[in-house]
């Protein structure tokens, strides 16, 4: 079968999901469908605001549907009349059964992370945080339990030390977009044998625990400087752009962006701030310091240290 032959209905909302459109439709893929998430009003004037996935789709002369309720009869009528073969989803919602379910060939769900760790609402941010080495994009098909169906295809790559959550979210969007189009002329052609999870844990057991990747909440994003300065510099990378780790200075939020760590004795109280009111500001950690290279304090924009140090004095 000729993947170029297959209907498809694309699922996603964010920016993230576009890159994987984009590859989709210039590997000729057949799209016969874009569901996104509604337009929402933004900004001061409430103007409504369409997904990143939608613009695309429009500019690109897509059939969209933005229904409000996945499983709302009118939308699932609309869904059926596509005679979708196959549906693919990018950071899009939870999908109701009917809708998962619906084509013959099944949902196909592209996750950032290496199946089965970092299931859940935030893979790239946890590996990042939890110091990860390695990560990468996984392809499987959806079913009841999230991101827990069988594995068609994976791709991994390095994180570097000082590499952030944001900059490898942008890599990551690159090689999944090309795993999506790998995955899906697989399918076509035959070639990719559907592995269950728990089969493929026992096939790379070093006995290593199942990390999992939960919703970022703001006591996550609070840097706490008794710890070391490798766990802080990873949350602090993990959390960048967002929603961004934060400490106090002057009872005021200072959200961290980008840092450096420097691991060495000290005897000065954790939290403690250094600065020549120039070039550097540093927290004191567990076992050495965290310079600031990109923070924004409450109320002033964001931007690198030497620009803060410029107009803001620390007595």
């Amino acid at each position: 079968m000729d993947y170029k032959s297959l209907r498809i209905v694309f699922m996603g909302t964010p920016e993230f999901a576009v890159a994987s459109l984009d590859a989709l439709v210039n590997a000729g893929c057949n799209i016969v469908g874009v569901v996104t998430a509604p337009d929402k009003p933004a900004g001061r004037g409430m103007k409504l605001n369409e997904s990143a996935v939608k613009k695309y789709a429009v500019e690109k002369k897509l059939h969209v549907l933005q229904p409000e309720k996945l499983k709302d009869n009118y939308f699932l009528n609309e869904l059926k009349a596509l005679k979708a073969d196959i549906q693919i989803v990018v950071a899009f919602r939870m999908l109701p059964e009917v809708v998962w379910n619906m084509p013959p060939m099944g949902t196909i769900n592209l996750h950032g992370s290496l199946l089965p760790q970092y299931r859940g609402a935030a893979p790239i941010n946890w590996a990042v945080i939890n110091g990860e080495k390695k990560t990468g994009v996984t392809t499987f098909k959806l079913q009841h339990a999230i991101d827990t169906g069988n594995i068609l295809l994976q791709k991994s790559f390095d994180i570097g030390e000082d590499e952030t959550a944001g900059e490898i979210h942008d890599r990551m969007k690159i090689i999944g977009a090309e795993a999506l189009v790998n995955t899906l002329k697989g399918i076509a052609t035959n070639s990719l044998r559907e592995v269950p999870q728990n089969e493929h844990e026992i096939q790379n057991s070093k006995l290593i625990p199942l990390q999992h990747a939960p919703k970022i909440f703001t006591e996550t994003c609070k840097i706490n400087w008794n710890q070391p300065a490798d766990k802080i510099h990873n949350l602090i990378r993990g959390l960048s752009p967002f929603p961004a780790a934060f400490t106090f200075l002057n009872d005021k939020i200072l959200k961290i962006y980008k840092s450096k760590k420097d691991i060495v004795v000290h005897n000065f109280e954790t939290g403690k701030v250094f600065t020549d009111n120039k070039t550097y500001l540093k927290f004191s950690c567990s076992n050495g310091f965290i310079y600031l290279h990109e923070l924004q304090l409450e109320g002033k924009k964001k931007m690198l240290v030497e620009d803060f140090l410029r107009g803001y004095k620390i007595l």
